[in-house]
């Protein structure tokens, strides 16, 4: 097996020669091994579809609901895979039975996504959103503070929380969110958890996830455990099983309530997402042989280390070349994931007047999402990579990805790149009529 770095990209991945990947958390990527084992996957299903489809599939599934549990300290029972972690999210909330007074509380650091199956919700249930607002940084303990007086307002108004919706690891600002201690806190206030682990399984230790107890947990295999888009594992631990009536979208194998009587939870639950309409389930057998590659590569804790590692390296790398910082805790709690975010040395004015901007006194606020957007798409146009920028709490941030096929210099080169972009942008560049990129297709996970 290659050394991690660049002679593991030489080896085992496909990318462009001249492309740089820096945002492996968006939409991940898989190893050559992977890529070849799924086309052979796909191969035997067109050679005989029925046979593969009807009576391979459904052992090869099994294979690989094995192989991931003990990922989550789970059981193969408890878990089963969905296309994406937007699909298991919507798939929980949307089970669940609300009543007039219900709150689903949650944080504005929240998917976007998963937001608007929220606001989806209200509109098509009694329950009722309620978000606490974190703005980074911050330490863990405080947001745990400001939980404790979110609930307490609530219950003097007479409403009750009956959902926890948070991340494992942030989307942005890309940090480690302290979801263990939530957990151990809406336990004791009776209220279930539903977390987001997007960037979770590959990224952060989750054995101990059973342990902690959380209520529902939704992780995408795609991203960091090098499986192909997409595949999603979704974890329901046996007592909570029976609140899972439906797949999204509902399939043959849905029962009504009297029927589902006959069948334990753990049956029903295991066969209700075993045939989920008619896909390309490919990327959930493709586990098998990610977990083969990744123990190939000395395992997943050698994997996790070097990539966090080389996160806070690099990051610190950046800033030092930039002349700015790293976002950090004081903990140092919140960067033990595979991100980094580093500040950009563009500066900023809150005057809103064209002249104070034109004098050189920077960005102004009520350009800079735009200015965010610009740099982001001149890194994809002009220098054949992804940063993604990102105009947060007063200032430019870029949120990058460590992981093993990238080293230092891949880093060091990102400075550069940021360095000359934010000359550029301070100079007035992001006017010149070029079509910046719109903010939908600027979104990442």
């Amino acid at each position: 097996m290659a050394s991690f770095g660049k002679p593991m990209r030489e080896a085992h991945f496909g990318f462009a020669a001249s492309y740089v990947p820096l945002n492996h958390g968006s939409f991940g990527t898989f190893p050559n091994t992977v890529r070849d084992y799924q086309r052979r996957i796909q191969s035997e299903t067109e050679a005989r579809p029925d046979t593969f489809i009807r009576y391979t599939y459904p052992k090869l599934l099994l294979e690989a609901r094995q192989a991931v549990a003990p990922l989550l300290g789970a059981d193969a029972e408890e878990v089963v895979f969905v296309p994406n972690a937007l699909t298991g999210i919507n798939t929980v909330l949307r089970n669940l039975s609300y009543v007039e007074g219900d709150v689903i509380l949650y944080f504005s650091t929240i998917y976007g996504g998963c937001l608007k199956t929220v606001l989806s919700l209200e509109e098509t249930t009694p329950v009722r959103g309620h978000c606490i607002d974190v703005v980074y940084p911050i330490e863990d303990d405080d947001i745990l503070h400001k939980v404790k007086i979110a609930l307490a307002h609530l219950q003097q108004q007479g409403r009750r929380v009956v959902l926890a919706l948070f991340d494992t690891v942030l989307t942005f600002p890309g940090v480690r969110f302290p979801w263990e201690s939530l957990v151990h806190f809406y336990k004791q206030h009776g209220i279930m958890t539903c977390i987001d682990a997007a960037h979770g399984i590959g990224n952060i230790d989750l054995t101990h996830l059973a342990t902690v107890g959380p209520d529902f947990v939704i992780s995408n295999c795609y991203k960091w455990l090098m499986v192909p888009r997409g595949c999603a594992v979704l974890y329901v631990p046996r007592r909570n099983q029976h609140l899972i009536k439906t797949s999204y979208p509902t399939d043959g194998r849905y029962l009504p309530e009297a029927d589902r009587k006959s069948m334990l939870p753990v049956e029903y639950f295991g066969s209700l997402f075993e045939h989920v309409s008619t896909i390309d389930t490919s990327p959930y057998l493709c586990v098998l042989e990610a977990l083969k590659f990744r123990n190939e590569c000395g395992g997943e804790t050698q994997i996790r280390d070097y990539s966090i590692t080389l996160a806070k390296q690099g990051g610190e790398l950046m800033s030092k070349l930039m002349g700015t910082e790293v976002l950090k805790s004081k903990t140092g709690a919140q960067e033990a994931c595979c991100f980094t975010n580093v500040r950009l040395p563009l500066r900023v004015n809150k005057d809103k007047s064209e002249f104070s901007a034109q004098a050189g006194g920077g960005i102004r606020v009520g350009d800079a999402q735009t200015v965010a957007y610009w740099i982001t798409e001149r890194t994809v146009s002009e220098f054949d990579t992804y940063l993604a920028v990102r105009y947060y709490n007063d200032a430019f941030w870029a949120r990058l990805s460590g992981q093993v096929y990238l080293d230092r210099s891949d880093f060091a080169w990102a400075a550069g790149v940021l360095i000359e972009l934010s000359a550029r942008a301070e100079r007035g560049d992001w006017k010149s009529g070029t079509d910046v990129l719109p903010e939908w297709r600027a979104e990442y996970r």
